[in-house]
């Protein structure tokens, strides 16, 4: 009996298993797609899922008839069918036909996805947005809007947006599931790729996606995570002025903010930027860009985004993010809770648009 129970709840334990693995939000789930790269995937899921049980139907179908209609009944030998050629080809040409009917479509799509002339043509008006993953975060720079920023990145919807990879450190994966496949980031060579958010299905997710990194890098992998806030043309072309138009440090709001920023200007600002424009090289940028950090919504891309966790942060990024780059680059213990609370005032009101 107690066999019998243990198999009963693994069972069960199975059986909700594949119901919960249909489940999954719009900003995450690769199963609920929100752009044309996503929609071309996830039909080649479901055709690949079509093809895969319509071929087990067909064999348990056969296998239930001969069970059934060829059961022995006594001992004569059945015909052989060793050496017979219409059989010969039925059961071989079927799996072929089986193979052009996946790799027909997965094919054209490859080279569909592969098509990034349009970000090197000369005077191209697309969208390229260079991304550079380090460990464990992620810089996006827009060299057509000469524009700076991390951790959420910011595209316009209805329109493809093309991407330059490269890794800094060691091999990434860039991924945001419910909008397109993984693509890596590599250290030797930049890949490149395109994606397409859709407005609608993005108005359906709060206009804010999740993305991931992909690929094993460390034991903060898990933890490097970015965001991707998804907006119409005009309000993107709005976010890259207000970008453009902070041309210095924002100056501190507050009593407060002012004695933060001066604890940033000692101790932060030799790897943080709090201003947009680039102007340094790839391998200076050892830490995240915050000229925008007030308009974020997560702080280290995981954490809720308010003042309790910015001090938990400042104070022990280890706590949060084992083998980051931050961890012991200042004297934490040093900061008094007034320093915290001061710095992250400053840090708050790093915002572009009000």
């Amino acid at each position: 009996m107690k066999r019998l129970a243990k198999w009963r709840l693994i069972s069960l334990f199975a059986i909700l298993a594949l119901i919960l693995s249909g489940c999954g939000k719009p900003y995450l789930s690769a199963l609920q797609p929100a752009g044309e790269v996503a929609d071309m995937e996830y039909d080649l899921m479901k055709l690949s899922t079509y093809v895969m049980v319509g071929v087990i139907l067909v064999v348990v179908v056969i296998f239930v008839l001969v069970f059934i209609r060829f059961r022995r009944k006594d001992d004569t030998i059945p015909k052989q069918v060793e050496g017979s050629h219409r059989l010969e080809i039925i059961w071989t040409t079927i799996p072929i036909l089986l193979l052009l009917i996946l790799a027909v479509p997965t094919v054209a799509s490859t080279f569909k996805l592969a098509n990034v002339d349009q970000m090197d043509k000369k005077n191209s008006k697309a969208l390229v947005v260079n991304v550079r993953s380090h460990l464990y975060w992620w810089d996006f720079e827009y060299p057509g809007q000469k524009i700076v920023t991390s951790q959420e990145l910011v595209v316009p919807t209805n329109e493809k947006v093309y991407f330059n990879l490269k890794s800094m450190d060691v091999k990434h994966s860039f991924w945001i599931p419910a909008v397109g496949g993984k693509m890596d980031t590599n250290t030797d060579n930049v890949n490149k790729f395109w994606l397409e958010f859709d407005n609608k299905r993005a108005n359906e997710a709060g206009n804010l996606f999740y993305g991931k990194c992909a690929e094993l890098c460390g034991p903060s992998h898990a933890l490097m995570d970015f965001k991707v806030k998804a907006m119409s043309r005009d309000k993107f072309n709005a976010w890259v002025t207000a970008m453009q138009n902070v041309k210095a440090p924002q100056k501190a709001t507050s009593a407060s903010a002012a004695k933060g920023q001066e604890i940033f200007n000692k101790s932060c600002i030799g790897c943080h930027a709090v201003t947009p424009a680039n102007k340094m090289p790839d391998t200076a940028r050892v830490a995240p860009n915050l000229t925008n950090f007030g308009d974020r919504s997560r702080v280290a891309g995981i954490l809720a985004h308010n003042k309790e966790e910015i001090k938990n942060w400042i104070k022990n990024p280890e706590t949060y993010k084992p083998g980051n780059m931050m961890t012991g680059k200042y004297n934490a213990e040093n900061l008094t809770d007034e320093d915290l609370n001061n710095l992250a005032d400053y840090l708050l009101s790093l915002k572009v648009q009000k």
